[in-house]
C-alpha cells in the first residue's frame, strides 16, 4: 500500500523593494534627501558669488545714487535729485551720442565681417587650422598695445593712414578733432580686436549643422549662396543673438579705447568731448570730480540703455529664419 502526500507548490517570490523605496525607514529619507538637495548645492556656489558681486554692488550703487555723496564729506540724501540732474546734463547726453555711435559704427560691420570670415573658415582649404588660430591672435594682444599701435597709425603728421590717404591727393586729417573721425578710428579698434572673437563662436556653430541639409539642398539645385541664406543664417539663429547681446554689452560698455585713443588721464575725451564715453563719464564723476552719487546715478542710466539697447537689438534678430 502506497501512501501519497501532496506537498504544497512553493511560494513564488514576491518582487523585490528597491533600497531607495519610500517605505524602506530612514535609508529611503536620506536618498530622496540626497537627490532633492545635491542639484541645488552644486549649483549654489555660481548664486552666492552673483548675490556678493553682483546682486549686492547693484543695491549699494542705487543707495548710493539716491545721496549727494563725497569722497570726504557728507552723505546727504537727495532721493531722485542726481537723476534729474542727469536727465538735463547735456555732457552726459554727449557721452551717449558719442556711445551709440561709436556702437553702431563698430558693431554693425564687426557682426556682418565676422559671419563672412566664418563661413570662409568653414570650407575646406588649405592651412585652415593656420587660419583659424590667427583670427585669435587680435584677442590675446593687450588691449593697451592695440590702442598705441593705432593711435600711431591714426596720427596727423606721420600716421600710416593719412600718409594712405594722401597718395589720393587727401589732405591730412586731424582724426581726434572731429566726432566722425574720432568715432571712426576707435570703432576700427574695436572690429580689428573682436571680430576673429565673433567669427570663432560663429564658425563653432556652423560646424554643428547637419552636413545632410547641404547635400540635399545641393541635389535640389540650391547655389552655395541660396544654401548660406536659407540653411546656415536661420540654423545661426541662436548663435547670432547671443554674438548680438555680448556686443551690445561690449559696445555700450566701451572705455579702454576711447581713453587710449585720447592718451589724457582727464577722462574729458577729447577737448569738447568729441569721443566721450558713458563709462568715461562716469569715471570722471567717480575719480575725478569725486561725485559718487552722480557717478552712481550715471551707472544706473548706462544700465538701463544697456537693457533698451538690448531688447532693440533682441527684436530685430529675433525674426533670423523667422520667430518661435
Amino acid at each position: 500500500m502506497t501512501l501519497h502526500v501532496d506537498t504544497p507548490a512553493p511560494a513564488r517570490p514576491g518582487p523585490r523593494r528597491p533600497s531607495g523605496h519610500r517605505g524602506s525607514g530612514r535609508g529611503g529619507g536620506l536618498a530622496r534627501f540626497d537627490l532633492r538637495a545635491t542639484p541645488y548645492f552644486l549649483v549654489s556656489p555660481y548664486f552666492l558669488l552673483f548675490a556678493v558681486f553682483g546682486v549686492f554692488p547693484l543695491g549699494y550703487t542705487f543707495w548710493v545714487s539716491l545721496h549727494d555723496w563725497e569722497l570726504a564729506g557728507d552723505k546727504t540724501f537727495a532721493g531722485l535729485d542726481n537723476y534729474i540732474d542727469l536727465i538735463t546734463n547735456e555732457a552726459f547726453w554727449n557721452a551717449v551720442v558719442n556711445t551709440l555711435g561709436m556702437f553702431v559704427l563698430s558693431t554693425i560691420p564687426q557682426l556682418v565681417l565676422a559671419l563672412i570670415l566664418a563661413n570662409a573658415l568653414n570650407k575646406r582649404i588649405r592651412g585652415r587650422l593656420f587660419f583659424r588660430l590667427g583670427v585669435l591672435l587680435p584677442l590675446i594682444t593687450s588691449v593697451v598695445a592695440v590702442a598705441v599701435v593705432f593711435t600711431q597709425l591714426y596720427g596727423r603728421d606721420y600716421g600710416m593712414i593719412n600718409w594712405f590717404l594722401g597718395l589720393f591727393g587727401v589732405d591730412a586729417i586731424n582724426w581726434q578733432n572731429e566726432k566722425w573721425s574720432s568715432w571712426l578710428a576707435i570703432s576700427t579698434m574695436i572690429d580689428w580686436r573682436w571680430t576673429g572673437y565673433n567669427a570663432i563662436i560663429l564658425l563653432a556653430a556652423m560646424q554643428t549643422i547637419p552636413k545632410d541639409l547641404y547635400e540635399a539642398a545641393a541635389i535640389d539645385g540650391a547655389t552655395a549662396r541660396r544654401q548660406f541664406w536659407q540653411i546656415t543664417i536661420p540654423m545661426l539663429r541662436p548663435t547670432i543673438i547671443f554674438t548680438v547681446f555680448i556686443s551690445t554689452i561690449g559696445g555700450l560698455t566701451l572705455f579702454t579705447e576711447p581713453v587710449m585713443f585720447d592718451g589724457n588721464p582727464t577722462m574729458a575725451g577729447g577737448t569738447t568731448g568729441q569721443y566721450q564715453t558713458v563709462a568715461m563719464f562716469i569715471v570722471k564723476k567717480a575719480f575725478r570730480d569725486f561725485d559718487f552719487g552722480y557717478a552712481a546715478a550715471a551707472a544706473w542710466l548706462l544700465f538701463a540703455l544697456i537693457l533698451i539697447g538690448t531688447l532693440i537689438n533682441y527684436s530685430f534678430t529675433r525674426r533670423i529664419g523667422g520667430s518661435k
